[in-house]
């Protein structure tokens, strides 16, 4: 069986007595050049995976920020194929695991060969794709298996259980763990009702499970990161770069940013990742 690169880089942080930190970036925000700079200045600043965003016109789960993030990148005339290479160069310097976060709308209108192919062709190693549901995900799975692509799919607190352990058993990778009802970029909460839905998420899951949505800053992260097994940010990360006015500055505030999420994901007490 392929080993999943995603997996190994999540039990590598769990190894070091800390939480996985994956960070999102829309792919060609805030431009071509400069969004290359900040994956690279992600990897080289502790992530363990990025999540970069194939911006979309008709976004179902992305909440105000990164809306404006995938606007700003299609003004620009950013297209799946300029992601790929923007990916592409980026890889070339790290060694840090990429997913391509994108609807399915883009993947149907390339061909699910073609899509599998050139994503892994620019180096991803895994594809999120929100809208396709499990049930009408065989050929999609198919295609990605044999190019060598896990497969992450969602659930949310209201997902039953016996749904979530086939959801669980189907995702490759990680298990994407939504911390709420809404989109992303809401006000996070760390409620004892999210914890135990983390809680039966890992139980349910022999992938690691990581959380994302709402969360924006490093003390939040640090109390997720005390039961999920990865935690995810994406708009904190676009609103640090849409408020510097250079290339250099945007770059170099994702550095930070980065660094002050990796630094506040220790644990205090480790929980097992799934193996």
């Amino acid at each position: 069986m392929m080993k999943s690169i995603i997996k190994q880089a999540l039990r590598k942080a769990h190894s070091e007595g800390r939480c996985a930190f994956i960070p999102f970036l829309t792919g060609g925000f805030p431009d071509e050049a400069t969004c290359g700079d900040i994956l690279f200045a992600l990897a080289d600043s502790g992530a363990d995976v990025i999540e970069v965003g194939l911006p979309f016109s008709d976004p179902m789960a992305d909440g105000p920020t990164i809306q404006y993030s995938s606007c700003k990148a299609l003004e620009n005339g950013t297209t799946p194929e300029s992601v790929f290479r923007i990916m592409e160069k980026a890889k070339a310097k790290t060694s840090c695991p990429f997913v391509i976060m994108t609807y399915y709308n883009p993947v149907f209108r390339m061909g699910l060969e073609e899509f599998a192919k050139r994503a892994r062709d620019s180096g991803a190693d895994g594809v999120i794709v929100p809208d396709l549901p499990p049930e009408e995900a065989d050929e999609w799975l198919d295609a990605a298996h044999r190019a060598g692509l896990d497969t992450i799919f969602l659930v949310a607190p209201t997902t039953p259980s016996e749904r979530m352990a086939w959801i669980a058993s189907l995702s490759k990778g990680f298990l994407y763990y939504v911390s709420m009802i809404g989109v992303t970029g809401a006000a996070f909460n760390l409620s004892d009702e999210l914890v135990t839905g983390i809680a039966a998420a890992k139980s349910l899951s022999k992938t690691p499970v990581a959380v994302g949505f709402g969360i924006s800053k490093p003390a939040e992260a640090h109390a997720l990161g005390q039961v999920a097994d990865g935690v995810i940010v994406g708009s904190a990360f676009i609103r640090e770069i849409q408020s510097q006015t250079s290339p250099s500055a945007q770059a170099h505030a994702a550095a930070a940013l980065a660094q002050s999420f990796r630094a506040a994901l220790g644990r205090s007490n480790s929980s097992e990742v799934r193996k």
